[in-house]
């Protein structure tokens, strides 16, 4: 099966551990790509696919696109069990190999068996979550799907317009969220090219912005020079907590001129999020960094809510990357609503 077959709403089967056991070499890897220990929970259970992982972009070298080859994203995400307790909450890469596509009135097929002589076994794919290191008291470097990105992809330009192609075919975005996305691109890089009319471009796209339904310029910054301190508050948020994220006028107060607020950056793709009211999903103390494998701790914990993550509407290089990385929030940046009885669905 290939991923071209695939779209987003298909339902798929996770093929047996011993099907998928049998698709990975010696380090647990089907080419290239990492078979995570958490991904065997979801072993022979069904799921729609989220989005065709035909592209994707690399945190790891500087951020740019890349290319992938017969893979999906599924409404599956990471928990860190065999990272280190890692909360990044990852979503997961699925080769097509890994799963059967199937309806929702059929029955489970039976394993088609695995070759007796597996090259890797569930230890094997256990053993390589993390590098030895001789020296006992190193902390310890790991390794997922995240860490190997851009070793499992290849190049993928911006400029190469099949991407955008496909991403309409395949049903991962729709014609209007291609027209504005293209309509915001050309907007900035016309801004940005040095002559001098920037300032009144950006000004312009604010008054122009309910043309194409999106937010007013979301590429602004703070005022607040770098190095000065910036604002802080402690909402005692907890999970399934609702909130208000502010306005963007309101967090911009709150940013420095590298639209920082103490090392957080504050990045156009949160500003769509601006208003709205959402419930805290998840407090996020440990990630992995994807550079170093090394575990980071927040110093203060960012916050993830629920349905808010990148959709790569303003990302350079990679415009409509469809790997839904969680955005992080300072408490800050959101409130509490003032109707105390207000309710959103759980």
């Amino acid at each position: 099966m290939k991923a071209a077959k695939l779209r987003p709403g298909d339902l798929v089967e996770v093929r047996t551990k011993a099907e998928i056991l049998a698709t990975l070499d010696e380090q647990g890897r089907l080419d290239g790509l990492p078979f995570m220990p958490e991904m065997f929970a979801f072993c022979g259970k069904r799921f729609q696919v989220f989005k065709r992982a035909h592209k994707t972009c690399d945190t790891v070298f500087p951020v740019r696109g890349r290319r992938m080859k017969d893979a999906v994203h599924l409404e599956t995400r990471c928990d860190g069990a065999a990272h280190g307790g890692c909360q990044a909450g990852c979503l997961l890469f699925w080769k097509t190999a890994w799963l059967r596509k199937v309806d929702a009135h059929s029955a489970a097929k039976p394993s088609t068996g695995a070759p007796t002589l597996a090259r890797c076994t569930e230890q094997d794919v256990q053993k390589h979550t993390r590098t030895h290191s001789a020296h006992l008291e190193e902390r310890p470097t790991y390794v997922c799907q995240a860490t190997q990105l851009p070793y499992f992809t290849s190049d993928l330009h911006w400029w190469d317009l099949r991407q955008y192609v496909e991403d309409y075919l395949s049903g991962n975005v729709g014609l209007r969220e291609i027209v504005r996305g293209g309509i915001y691109a050309t907007y900035y890089g016309i801004s940005e090219a040095g002559i001098g009319a920037g300032p009144f471009m950006r000004w312009l796209y604010d008054r122009l912005h309910l043309l194409w339904r999106g937010p007013m310029f979301p590429r602004k910054v703070g005022t607040i020079p770098v190095g000065a301190p910036t604002p802080s508050c402690r909402l005692d948020l907890k999970e399934g907590d609702l909130i208000r994220v502010k306005s963007h006028a309101e967090i911009l107060e709150t940013l420095n001129t590298e639209s920082k607020n103490r090392g957080m950056l504050f990045e156009a793709e949160l500003v769509p999020y601006c208003g709205s009211e959402r419930r805290v999903l998840k407090l996020v103390r440990n990630i992995i960094d994807e550079k170093s494998g090394k575990m980071l701790t927040f110093n203060t914990p960012a916050i993830i809510l629920e349905d808010v993550y990148c959709r790569s509407r303003y990302s350079y290089n990679r415009m409509f990357c469809p790997r839904a990385i969680y955005s992080y929030w300072h408490d800050v940046w959101l409130e509490k609503p003032a109707d105390k009885t207000a309710e959103l669905p759980r």
